[in-house]
């Protein structure tokens, strides 16, 4: 943990935990450090429902832990099947987590992430064409929301690990899904051969994301301060932009998709040729943001269908909902609604709240009636 502080007296800690085990050293590891600080820790067991069984695997999980003396809380994902099912798994579990996490007052939430698993991303992403935010590989800490996700493991090999849990005489659970070549993942992961994760090809994919990672912490202080005087943002989660303080070099690029992915409400920053297209043309459309002259706002055209205004639902990657009349359901409010004096293009985009008939009840960053708040994209899913 050193490193990734502080935490001052009695912290209380968040360890995602499959019963693999390496996150089951995890738990162990920070049982132990929290109990010479008179804090607390809490598993936490996501259960994705994908097999049969998973269910009382997870449960078995979270009642070993409380035998270990680690109190456990199994969160059911309920997952539907179909394309791209590992990628939503990882995205679902870790928004469990986080919400979990921070609904238990735990501001840190520990992954169990190796140098390994580190190596194999770098890998993917590079196949996959990524730049040099996606080179960085995962962070050993960054901020998810409702916690921040921390990392302890990540400088070390899983061998290392296997050993820590062999000498304190637990055996973990093993799942089948990481070594089913049916994945891309688990197909890349026989093609490095080193589960172990000593080896000199592990360490020098592993030292490639340190320097990326140095570099993108430049680009992000530089961003930093170009969007200090070239953007303002305003409250009704749009950008007033002054085209010639953004300027049109390798920074500009990178505001510019920094704001697009805010705006847009993506889970990834808009590929870089995208991007440096955009930014020539001086405005148009991508994913999901529109640019005209000095404004950058969301495409109304792109914003996400309506659905059940409940608390605490996340409407349009952007807007989470903290209160609102019963019954009512969030949407776009589309053209020819009340402006309160924005641009036409942003009020277009904003979200109201309307009946089941359809009918405008309000629109809360004009009118009020029910509370929102924008939850802006903050950094790389990582």
């Amino acid at each position: 943990m050193a490193g990734l502080g502080p935490f001052g007296s009695a912290p209380v800690l968040a360890v995602g935990v499959s019963g693999g085990p390496h996150s089951l050293a995890l738990a162990v590891l920070a049982r132990d450090w929290v109990a010479g600080r008179d804090g607390r820790v809490l598993a936490l067991v996501a259960d994705h429902g994908l097999r049969s069984g998973s269910g009382e695997e997870a449960a078995g999980v979270a009642s070993r832990l409380v035998t270990l003396g680690i109190p456990a809380r199994v969160l059911p994902l309920g997952l539907p099947p179909g394309s791209a099912l590992h990628e939503r798994a990882r995205a679902a579990r870790l928004s469990a987590l986080i919400g979990a996490a921070e609904a238990e007052g735990a501001p840190w939430l520990l992954l169990g992430h190796h140098i390994a698993d580190q190596a194999e991303t770098i890998a993917f992403r590079a196949l996959r064409g990524s730049g040099d935010e996606g080179l960085s590989g995962m962070a050993p800490a960054r901020p998810g929301g409702g916690a921040l996700i921390l990392r302890p493991l990540l400088g070390l090999p899983p061998a290392q690990i296997e050993r820590f849990l062999a000498a304190e005489g637990l055996a973990p659970v093993r799942d089948p899904s990481n070594d089913d070549l049916r994945f891309a993942r688990a197909r890349l992961r026989r093609a490095l051969r080193d589960p172990a994760g000593e080896s000199h090809g592990t360490a020098a994919l592993a030292a490639a994301a340190s320097a990326f990672s140095i570099r993108r912490s430049r680009m992000r202080e530089a961003v930093a301060a170009r969007l200090a005087v070239a953007a303002c943002f305003r409250e009704e989660g749009w950008v007033r932009l002054d085209q010639t303080a953004l300027g049109t070099d390798r920074v500009a690029e990178a505001t510019l998709s920094a704001l697009v992915r805010t705006i847009g409400g993506g889970g990834h920053p808009p590929a870089r040729a995208n991007s440096t297209a955009l930014l020539a043309r001086g405005g148009g459309s991508l994913a999901g943001a529109l640019w005209r002259g000095t404004v950058l706002c969301r495409e109304a055209a792109r914003c996400a269908p309506p659905l059940l205004a409940l608390p605490g639902a996340l409407w349009d990657g952007r807007w989470r909902v903290v209160s609102a009349p019963d019954g009512a359901w969030i949407g776009a409010l589309g053209q020819g609604g009340p402006r309160g004096g924005l641009p036409a293009t942003v009020a277009a985009g904003l979200p109201a709240l309307r009946d089941k008939g359809g009918r405008l009840l309000c629109v809360p960053a004009l009118e009020g009636g029910a509370r929102l708040e924008f939850r802006p994209i903050s950094g790389p899913i990582a």
